[in-house]
């Protein structure tokens, strides 16, 4: 059977109240900090989180940063932390682009590298086109990363992202900082048909785990550019 995926945003990072997306990879607000108090606290009595075997987050610093500070109750445990450059956000801005493996590897060494795709942080490149922004590639990315999870081993897993790509290209649901979802696969239609999520009654009628998000939906792909910007081309 599938597993039980818990979907996080992270906290709030220092791009978010500035709205200055010039900003490389960034960090952590104090704000974000507190936000991982009550988003921690909020995991550890789901019941369904407590049962989690893996911890999926994109490499990005903030995503690490959220991981660390809400679920280290889990690793030490013995769950261990992957980093996976499928659950990356979707643009090519500045607060959207990774930092190198060697590098982020000495600010967080306790995270399982090995899982990020060689190309990391490259996004705009014909090798990085998976990671493009537009439309067809986060769809296709989206897929890509359901698809690495849909067979795996663990009941339950939880994996922190970022909002453009979680609402855009997974869920259709909105996620404001620090709050999460949880979602069953949906069944397949026919082999091969598109991998679909199901929310939970108890996360979709409250607006997430927290209830700090927007219950409304979108459509997938919703708002994503059809080609990528001239500058990116």
């Amino acid at each position: 059977m599938p597993p039980t995926l818990i979907l996080v945003r992270h906290a709030q990072a220092e791009h978010n109240p500035t709205q200055d997306y010039s900003l490389h990879d960034p960090s952590l607000t104090e704000l974000g900090r507190e936000q991982c108090v009550e988003l921690r606290k909020g995991l550890m009595e789901d019941p369904l989180a407590q049962q989690a075997e893996l911890i999926i987050t994109s490499p990005m610093r903030r995503t690490i940063q959220t991981a660390l500070d809400t679920v280290d109750w889990l690793v030490e445990k013995g769950v261990k932390i992957q980093a996976d450059a499928l659950w990356q956000e979707n643009s090519a801005k500045p607060c959207d682009i990774g930092t190198v493996v060697s590098k982020v590897a000495q600010e967080f060494p306790s995270i399982d590298y090995s899982t990020v795709d060689p190309v990391w942080p490259d996004k705009t490149s014909p090798a990085g086109s998976q990671y493009h922004y537009t439309k067809t590639a986060i769809l296709a990315r989206a897929q890509a990363a359901l698809q690495k999870l849909y067979n795996r081993p663990e009941k339950v897993i939880i994996v922190v992202s970022h909002s453009g790509f979680l609402r855009a290209g997974v869920t259709s649901c909105w996620f404001f900082n620090a709050d999460y979802r949880i979602f069953d696969f949906a069944a397949m239609d026919s082999p091969g048909s598109l991998y679909r999520l199901e929310q939970h009654a108890s996360t979709r009628e409250r607006g997430g785990g927290l209830g700090h998000s927007w219950t409304k939906e979108v459509p997938l792909g919703d708002g994503l550019p059809e080609e990528l910007p001239k500058a990116e081309e």
